[in-house]
């Protein structure tokens, strides 16, 4: 790489960390140092773990908190559980077919999420599942399971096929050589989807702003703190939205390889 691309690396870099270097300076600095002042320091130069333990003995963050971690626990669970038969029966098809078929499966995905969003409440409403955690993941799941299908079908075609006739040989039937011999070999990909699905859920904000606005989870939290000018229990918040992201962003580099992308790409 020439120094050119050094520097504009270098540029991106800052402007990608400069926002989180924010959050955890507004979250660990006395307030006279940052949202109270009009040019704020852009250093440390003081710190303090006061405004944790405001956000924490807040009652409103400790039920977001619960809200957000219920409905994305949820989504990864129900994502895995439906993406797995899924992705596992497009495998089986042509390559071409199974590529039409995920494209299709992405329509949602395609459009506006308050489209999507606004007749699921309505519906929601009817159905006894609005505002409820169950109810908001049944809805994250037209993102998080088209992801998971894809990334799963992925997996299973990388896995080589000689393997499952070979069980079939031997006398295994179609539940026993899947769950045996398919579903182990898959087991980086279905962890790698549950951790993306989780992701997806985790900071989601038009499906919860509009399924779940009386007991909000911890985006529409933060959001709503953001309007009523709380700036420094919204950063504070915000850290706990944050931290878990980066740990699992650090997780999914082992689990998620490259051709389990490849899902459905080869036709």
């Amino acid at each position: 790489m020439n120094k050119l691309a050094y520097i504009v690396l270098a540029i991106f870099i800052v402007f990608l960390i400069y926002p989180i270097y924010v959050l955890f300076l507004v979250s660990f600095v006395p307030p006279i140092y940052t949202v109270d002042r009009l040019y704020p320091y852009q250093f440390p130069v003081a710190l303090t773990l006061s405004n944790l333990q405001q956000a924490l003995s807040n009652s409103q963050l400790i039920h977001a908190l619960y809200k957000s971690l219920e409905t994305a626990t949820l989504v990864g669970l129900i994502a895995v559980a439906l993406g797995i038969p899924t992705a596992y029966g497009l495998s089986k098809l042509p390559e071409k077919v199974a590529y039409g078929i995920t494209t299709l499966l992405f329509t949602v995905n395609m459009m506006p999420s308050i489209v999507v969003a606004i007749p699921i409440a309505s519906d929601f409403i009817k159905l006894g599942l609005f505002d409820s955690a169950l109810g908001l993941a049944l809805a994250q799941e037209l993102i998080a399971l088209p992801l998971t299908s894809f990334i799963l079908l992925g997996t299973f075609q990388s896995i080589p096929p000689e393997l499952e006739f070979q069980a079939r040989v031997d006398g295994a039937g179609l539940f026993r050589s899947l769950s045996e011999v398919v579903l182990p070999l898959a087991r980086e990909g279905i962890i790698a989807s549950f951790l993306l699905s989780w992701m997806l859920s985790w900071d989601e904000f038009t499906f919860a702003v509009l399924i779940s606005p009386i007991r909000p989870t911890l985006p529409v939290l933060i959001y709503l703190y953001t309007t009523r000018g709380n700036i420094l229990e919204a950063a504070s918040f915000s850290l706990f939205l944050t931290l878990p992201v980066i740990i699992l962003t650090i997780l999914l580099q082992k689990y998620l390889r490259g051709e389990y992308l490849g899902g459905g790409l080869k036709g």
